[in-house]
């Protein structure tokens, strides 16, 4: 309950997300949880054709109910873009107005330059028909293009939210490029997987694997190093000597 409290009065912790005349409550609620996904909390709806509140919406937004609990309704644009001080509308097809095209990335890049100096960004997204009208679009200091596949380029709503809301997550939250889940157990030190190594060569080498002679030293070379790129945990390390040992007693190596 505190925790829902504290987003209903916190302040935007992004961009604001202007849903411009939404037809589905679905759409609108799946937005939501979208945002909530990636941080933001702060959505504002122009005009929605079924009425708001809308009972679908929140159905579909499941635990981010809080982000429309906040969500200002507004009868026209320029009163849900009134306290804004730089606007993105997001558009797939050339409108014949003279404006910077973004990507994402570049999009979402300008927009934390913008709040970090304190001022109010805010992202509109047109209706799921046709998307924003060009009367709508002259009103935004940029233009967001998703790079989609130029033969089939709509996008859902909510899909678009989720991409913005992605991209503003990806480059505010510190996350290593890759991980490895050790479920409960350590990487194997040098030490160990140099001695699996051993274990290997030994039982290899009596079994007659290093044939013929003269290649014996490329072999085992190879093999330590399959054993490093690897990245053995100490639980692979005695599984791998407990099958060598295993092996070993039943063919009486």
């Amino acid at each position: 309950m505190q925790a829902r409290e504290e987003m209903l009065t916190a302040e935007p912790s992004g961009p604001v997300m202007v849903l411009v005349r939404p037809q589905m409550g679905e759409n609108i609620g799946a937005s939501a949880r979208a945002m909530l996904n990636f941080g933001l909390n702060t959505m504002r709806v122009v005009d929605p054709r079924d009425g708001w509140p809308n009972p679908r919406a929140v159905a579909m937004a499941s635990g981010a109910s809080p982000v429309l609990d906040r969500a200002g309704r507004f009868d026209d644009l320029p009163a849900a873009l009134a306290d804004c001080d730089w606007v993105l509308a997001t558009t797939a097809r050339g409108r014949g107005l003279t404006k910077p095209v973004l990507t994402p990335e570049r999009a979402m890049e300008q927009a934390r330059a913008m709040i970090a100096q304190g001022r109010r960004v805010a992202v509109l997204f047109g209706p799921e028909r046709a998307g924003l009208e060009n009367e709508d679009i002259a009103r935004a200091n940029a233009i967001i293009t998703v790079p989609v596949n130029p033969a089939f380029y709509s996008l859902n709503l909510a899909q678009c939210v989720l991409l913005m809301a992605y991209e503003w997550g990806r480059q505010t939250t510190t996350v290593p490029p890759e991980v490895t889940e050790l479920a409960g157990t350590d990487l194997a030190r040098a030490i160990e997987v140099e001695r699996l190594g051993d274990h290997f060569e030994e039982r290899l080498g009596a079994a007659g694997f290093f044939q013929p002679e003269q290649k014996a030293p490329g072999m085992k070379l190879n093999l330590r190093n399959m054993w490093t790129r690897l990245r053995l945990t100490r639980t692979d390390v005695q599984t791998l000597h407990g099958i060598l040992r295993k092996l070993a007693r039943t063919h009486g190596a």
